[in-house]
């Protein structure tokens, strides 16, 4: 397989910190033509704009996470606008709303959230949604602006799916299409327009079958995309062009 966009990584995190530099120049033989790594607070949102210097198809996303609302500090934002004119910046993200761990308080999350979707529409570039467990908190927001972006390792139903669509956005999809109790990821991933479709690692986590337990990386999207072609009656391959294409198209990337 050839031509794999991973549209969501974290290739800082600290589980790369042994052998990053040679994972990484590894993945283009590996299928892997393009990566957005994903930060989380400004600590990593710097390591990502490092990354994209160092590796010519590594882009950025900048932002605030949810679980990092509460620690972030006052001019935290201000310094994610700076970021985000870096060349290689495409979005804003990861950001959202986590209703799961509620490592924030949930009023302060939301800020945040809105606070960076503002952000989004005023500097014309597209957001990467975290949404766990805070589906109708998340919809409100995204009914409200109407942003441009994707829903990441998308969880709802084929109905969410309809709506996230209907407002212009695009779905994620990764590992979990591969689980054992995947019913609603499969679903989604049957329903989604082709159009609508990208692909994800969320490196290192979500590491799919039959690799759970494992360390994820970008080369592994071959199985999840497998599994989609599967559902759509398709040959993957397929999948991985357009899911690729829309990725270049949504964040901006020749």
């Amino acid at each position: 397989m050839e031509n794999i966009f991973d549209t969501h990584a974290h290739y800082d995190d600290e589980s790369f910190d042994g052998d990053r530099d040679i994972l990484l120049p590894k993945l283009k033989s590996r299928g892997v033509s393009l990566v957005i790594n994903c930060g989380c607070d400004l600590k990593s949102d710097k390591s990502t704009i490092e990354l994209c210097k160092k590796y010519d198809f590594i882009y950025a996303a900048v932002g605030i996470h949810p679980h990092e609302a509460e620690a972030a500090g006052e001019h935290d934002l201000d310094e994610v606008r700076e970021l985000l004119k870096y060349e290689k910046a495409v979005a804003i993200g990861e950001i959202g709303l986590d209703y799961h761990y509620d490592f924030s308080p949930r009023e302060l999350q939301k800020e945040y959230f809105e606070k960076q979707i503002i952000l989004s529409k005023e500097l014309d570039i597209p957001i990467i949604v975290h949404d766990r467990e805070a589906h109708e908190d998340t919809m409100e927001l995204l009914r409200k602006y109407r942003p441009k972006g994707v829903l990441h390792c998308f969880s709802g139903s084929v109905e969410t799916a309809k709506e996230i669509i209907s407002l212009g956005m695009y779905i994620g999809l990764g590992g979990a299409v591969t689980f054992k109790n995947a019913r609603k990821p499969l679903e989604v991933a049957g329903y989604v327009p082709i159009d609508r479709l990208l692909l994800e690692t969320d490196a290192p986590y979500m590491t799919p079958v039959p690799f759970r337990g494992k360390r994820n990386d970008s080369a592994m999207i071959s199985y999840s995309a497998i599994k989609i072609a599967e559902v759509r009656g398709t040959d993957v391959q397929t999948v991985i062009n357009a899911a690729n294409e829309n990725g270049k198209r949504l964040f901006g990337i020749k």
